[in-house]
């Protein structure tokens, strides 16, 4: 499968005022043999859920853009887990737990929502620095599809549903 990078045109826009040059570096053909902790402690082993399509989110809970892709996710998330979608929240390092607990209780979220407290899954994935930050992980545990920025959420849901 071939590898996308989608930088959202915010993400753009600012880095293009800010006069920087974008650089994206292309993600591993392998997605990280990495296990995460989830609020309850449960561990996490991405290698464990190969068979299935899995999609690795870190977000933040002040991160305006990640706040509104929630219920887009809480949806993906209902409609095709029953299929064998996998989702995987990871918090930001700076995130204080016990306000990544209140987001998830407040929004209900249903997917799984690991802590990241030393910055390693961000460091795993290429030093994921900017939110939403998302992974798509074919059944084959490779990375497809790596977006920075809101998703379009029917190119999302399309690229998830060729792989179920």
């Amino acid at each position: 499968m071939r590898r996308r990078v989608i930088l959202g045109a915010g993400l753009i826009g600012v880095l293009l005022i800010a006069g920087g040059a974008i650089s994206v570096l292309m993600p591993a053909e392998v997605a990280p043999k990495l296990t995460v902790y989830t609020l309850d402690g449960r561990a996490i082993q991405l290698t464990s859920l190969q068979g299935k399509p899995v999609l690795v989110t870190f977000w933040a809970t002040t991160c305006p853009a990640c706040v509104q892709e929630i219920p887009h996710l809480t949806a993906l998330y209902s409609e095709l887990h029953p299929q064998g979608l996998e989702i995987v929240g990871i918090a930001m390092a700076y995130d204080p737990p016990n306000y990544v607990l209140q987001m998830v209780e407040h929004r209900r979220i249903p997917y799984p929502i690991a802590l990241d407290p030393l910055g390693e899954a961000a460091q795993a994935f290429g030093d994921v620095r900017l939110t939403p930050t998302s992974f798509l992980i074919s059944p084959q545990g490779r990375i497809v599809e790596q977006h920075v920025g809101a998703w379009d959420q029917a190119a999302l849901r399309e690229s998830i549903r060729s792989m179920l």
